[in-house]
């Protein structure tokens, strides 16, 4: 699918993807951190600026189709965030982890297939080799009722 001598803009570009502005912090707190050769992301909410594109709970307002949407949009802010720390997402050497955080019901337990929509873009952005190990979890709410939230830790070239 990707060689290692494409890089993350290209496979970007070729997937014709726009990434949105940053998303800006909701509150005391910055949007990441970087420490050595890792970044540390604050949690990306599946949003427009400070409004959330969806919101609702899996398994009670949303199925796996809008939660993965949801998942989707989340993790392109990621990658624009990304993007407006490093200076060019080809800076990042490997996503090292995912969180993936599902609003959802007590009865739900498709939480998985949700966070695939996010692995899958930054998967197909950076390529197979950088795929991450991943978290995922259930939770009862959300910040502005996204249904989900994605932590994100990667390594990153000088």
């Amino acid at each position: 699918m990707t060689t290692n001598s494409t890089t993350a803009e290209e496979r970007l570009a070729k997937l014709g993807i726009h990434l949105p502005d940053a998303p800006t912090p909701f509150g005391a707190y910055v949007p990441a951190v970087q420490t050595g050769n890792l970044l540390f992301l604050s949690g990306m909410l599946a949003t427009s600026g400070h409004t959330a594109s969806v919101v609702g709970v899996a398994g009670k307002d949303l199925d796996v189709k809008a939660g993965s949407e949801a998942a989707y949009t989340a993790a392109l802010n990621v990658l624009a965030l990304i993007r407006k720390q490093l200076g060019s997402l080809d800076r990042v050497s490997r996503v090292v982890r995912l969180g993936v955080y599902v609003a959802a019901t007590p009865q739900f337990t498709q939480h998985p297939k949700i966070a695939d929509a996010a692995s899958e873009l930054l998967r197909d952005v950076f390529g197979e080799e950088t795929i991450s190990s991943r978290l995922v979890f259930g939770v009862a709410s959300l910040p502005l009722g996204s249904p989900v939230e994605l932590e994100v830790i990667l390594e990153v070239k000088p």
